[in-house]
């Protein structure tokens, strides 16, 4: 247990901590930025990302991965903060939290499994443009000053050109740290932390939502608690996948899910919003070298330190510097590959690649997009593997005789074709049907098939039906009706 631990948390001590400080940096002005967009003050954001950091580091199934306070979850709490709220979100974020741990208990993390490539990969294409896009108000309108492009410009030679020199150190935190030296030094008058929001000024303290615990606050909160958990657990899947890829080390997506629930509880008691994964800190926790659960741990109590005891240092980290460290998550985030394999890759999972993009860029909801995009390939495998069926035939030397064999699947997308596949006007006394290399899945390819024999019969042909393995055998046992005395009445409704 001593060496697991070991492993887990103190395996890779420099890299996790020098991560999460550039973690904790880069969490501040969004946390103050998503609390501004879910109407809340910025200490509520910024509670959240120390707790949910914390707490994920502790409880979370994915080593090195990092939660806290997100956009995407900030957007559906806009309409309950502002019909009912601090109050209310805190209690929804308590159960949003329950759900989770429900989730996890019930192993949805499996889910994940029908969540395919092209899914995942239009989810960080996505995810990359959002992050790109949320950073250009700071570089435009009144923002737009030289000043600022010089900063931006400066950033990023330090974060791509530093790791050439040396990499000792992250680039991103050198960035940060030169930016916010030169910003003092020389007095240069642009945007810094400090004008996104007032930064906390004391510790967090215990508080339960102050509502009334009837069935009416259950009526009010319930639809955003479920509408979080389900966000909150498919962008963290999402971005635990995304992790596991670059790490090349496995999750437990069980036990993320009861982690995200019990950090959103936590969360939920110390006056915080709900929150999940983050896969732009994410990737800049694992480029930065951090790999595990003391990074994620780091950055959260890094977070709390810098802007309860080093506030005034901290308001002054220019935006520029945090929007260059943001480019580059966004730069490295997107799959480019991608675009290149569009024309080589089958048109289908293309289509379902672009489709997520599109709908989560234009709707800022994650859970639409991968919605949409699971569903697409449902219905593209589906129709895939329904056109894999073949129908032969062999007439006995008599002419009296016909043997039909099937190969493939028949279900519901295949089950028309199945019945084409008969000639029922041939004059024929008796039909075989061997399904030997044949599986039937649902109850539409049931009913195909005794539409198919009472057809036969109906002609005047004797048919027999062999080959079936167990699994179709089980159905057809269940639900065929062609051996029963009503049987043609009840397959045409009568």
């Amino acid at each position: 247990m001593l060496h697991a631990l070991k492993q887990s948390w103190f395996s890779n001590i420099r890299g996790d901590v020098l991560a999460g400080i550039v973690v904790a940096l880069a969490l501040i002005p969004e946390a103050i930025a998503f609390s501004i967009i879910a109407g809340v003050d910025p200490k509520v954001g910024l509670y959240a990302s120390f707790s949910i950091a914390v707490i994920t580091a502790i409880v979370g199934g994915r080593p090195g991965m990092i939660s806290a306070a997100t956009g995407a979850m900030a957007l559906v709490m806009v309409t309950l903060v502002r019909d009912h709220g601090l109050e209310y979100l805190l209690a929804a974020t308590l159960l949003t939290g329950v759900l989770q741990i429900l989730a996890g208990a019930f192993k949805l993390g499996l889910l994940m499994r029908f969540v395919s490539r092209s899914v995942v990969t239009g989810f960080v294409n996505a995810l990359a443009i959002l992050i790109f896009m949320a950073q250009l108000p700071e570089i435009t309108g009144d923002n737009a000053t030289w000043l600022v492009f010089a900063m931006l410009a400066g950033g990023l030679v330090i974060i791509y050109g530093l790791p050439y020199i040396t990499k000792a150190v992250p680039s991103p935190l050198i960035c940060i740290v030169v930016m916010t030296g030169l910003a003092m030094y020389f007095g240069f008058d642009m945007r810094t932390v400090g004008d996104m929001g007032e930064l906390p000024d004391s510790l967090p303290i215990f508080l339960w939502p102050d509502v009334p615990l009837n069935l009416e606050t259950l009526q009010i909160i319930f639809p955003y608690a479920a509408t979080l958990a389900v966000v909150g657990l498919l962008e963290s899947m999402m971005t635990a996948t995304i992790i596991d890829d670059l790490t090349d080390t496995p999750s437990n997506k069980n036990r993320e899910c009861v982690g995200q629930g019990v950090a959103n509880i936590g969360t939920g008691l110390i006056g915080g919003m709900a929150g999940c994964a983050m896969i732009g800190q994410s990737v800049i926790n694992i480029k930065s070298g951090g790999r595990k659960r003391l990074s994620s741990f780091t950055a959260g109590t890094v977070l709390l330190f810098m802007v309860v005891f080093l506030d005034e240092w901290v308001g002054q980290i220019p935006m520029a510097a945090l929007v260059a460290v943001m480019f580059m998550v966004a730069f490295g985030t997107f799959s480019w590959s991608s675009v290149a394999d569009l024309r080589k890759n089958p048109k289908s999972s293309s289509i379902v690649m672009i489709a997520t993009v599109v709908v989560v860029v234009i709707t800022h909801n994650l859970a639409l997009g991968v919605l949409l995009g699971v569903l697409l390939s449902a219905l593209f495998f589906a129709r895939k593997v329904g056109d894999i069926l073949y129908i032969g035939s062999t007439l006995s030397d008599e002419g009296d005789h016909r043997q039909y064999q099937v190969v493939g699947q028949v279900f519901f997308t295949s089950a028309d074709q199945f019945i084409a596949g008969f000639d029922f006007k041939e004059a024929i006394d008796k039909v075989t049907i061997d399904l030997t290399r044949a599986h039937f899945w649902d109850i539409t390819a049931i009913s195909s098939l005794d539409k198919v024999i009472i057809k036969f019969r109906r002609e005047g042909a004797d048919v027999s039906i062999v080959g079936l393995n167990e699994a179709s055998a089980t159905l057809v046992d269940r639900f065929a009706v062609h051996d029963k005395p009503d049987a043609v009445e009840r397959l045409m409704g009568h």
